[in-house]
């Protein structure tokens, strides 16, 4: 079983064209803004190969981005060389990651969160972001719920380009929660043939009130939780969750 996200890098961006990360950036702005967060240091945690970290850098924050991926960071380190944003990249998986200092804010995109498969896991990642939260810091993530992943169920996606091909097989399991990916790619060689690579994407569906509890364990006041990047109050159908917490007192 090959680690999720090491071949698929080269292409990921290339299959990332229907995600909204323009709206996506504004809506944060919008909540760093409406709490008084102008500048400062803001950590991309799971930043993959660093889109939303450009984008956050690009509006004036002093960026960190942490992913447990090296060829991730690798295309984020490309994206770096070409804007010049001055972001550092610190490769160190989500469940045991370190700073230098504490941050304005944290934000976790893309269901990165639902690859924690265990609540422990969940609750010390939250943990980690309250200590390092600065003092009323703003946390800001997405998870993909069960419902969306019970709506995918047993499919299989291709899609095929010049950069390359996938083909994405997909399984659910209703009661644990947990849905296995299968993607084997085909990537070019540069010679006019193709090599076959497999990689394993595993993840599990969230309940908000799970997600809120563990927020509540870990120290963070959750400020609210709404239906994917909108204000909107979600439902039973709905498939990508924003949360927002916030540090409210260590010592508390």
């Amino acid at each position: 079983m090959q680690e999720a996200y090491s071949d698929f890098a080269r292409i990921y961006d290339v299959f990332q064209y229907n995600i909204d990360y323009e709206g996506w950036k504004d809506y944060i702005l919008e909540i760093f803004r409406d709490n008084g967060i102008t500048d400062g240091l803001v950590l991309d945690l799971g930043c993959g190969t660093g889109t939303l970290t450009e984008l956050l850098a690009g509006a004036g924050y002093d960026m960190i981005g942490v992913d447990s991926s090296e060829e991730m960071l690798m295309e984020a380190f490309e994206k770096r060389l070409a804007s010049g944003h001055d972001i550092l990249y610190l490769q160190q998986d989500m469940t045991e990651f370190e700073l230098y200092g504490t941050v304005r804010a944290v934000v976790s995109v893309c269901d990165s969160l639902n690859y924690l498969l265990e609540e422990e896991e969940l609750l010390t990642v939250f943990r980690l972001v309250n200590n390092y939260l600065d003092p009323g810091g703003i946390f800001v993530f997405d998870m993909n719920t069960k419902y969306k992943y019970r709506s995918i169920g047993e499919q299989t996606i291709a899609e095929n380009r010049e950069e390359g091909s996938f083909i994405w097989e997909n399984e659910y399991d209703d009661e644990t929660g947990i849905n296995t990916c299968a993607l084997t790619l085909f990537l070019p060689t540069g010679s006019g043939h193709y090599e076959k690579k497999e990689e394993y994407h595993v993840q599990r569906g969230c309940e908000a009130e799970q997600i809120l509890r563990l927020l509540e364990k870990a120290g963070l006041k959750a400020e609210g939780v709404y239906q994917a990047y909108t204000r909107n109050t979600p439902d039973e159908k709905t498939g990508r969750l924003t949360f927002i917490a916030r540090e409210r007192g260590k010592n508390e």
